[in-house]
């Protein structure tokens, strides 16, 4: 079920580098180099299959950017703070 403008920025309290606009939230994260951002992004790409719900992302070098809406809800979901929180648990992990 698509979230609410209201409840979105409510919950991005939590996730103080992500961002809302466009119908979808969206971060970035630098790496020392490209291996690293390589590595974290299979380590994301693992965990989108768990969830079945895949980012729109984009990668230069060392640096990610992404982006998570649900397109099937037309919006921001439960789903894409679901995923947010494993993206960031990862890429903790990686720094």
């Amino acid at each position: 079920m698509k979230l609410d403008t209201a409840t979105i920025e409510k919950k991005l309290a939590d996730f103080p580098d992500w961002e809302y606009s466009e119908n979808a939230i969206h971060t970035e994260f630098e790496f020392e180099n490209f291996k690293d951002c390589f590595s974290a992004m299979s380590r994301i790409a693992f965990e989108c299959e768990a969830l079945n719900h895949h980012p729109n992302w984009s990668n230069v070098y060392n640096v990610l950017r992404i982006s998570l809406s649900t397109h099937d809800a037309g919006g921001v979901t439960q789903k894409d703070f679901d995923l947010a929180k494993a993206i960031e648990t990862i890429v903790e992990v990686e720094e």
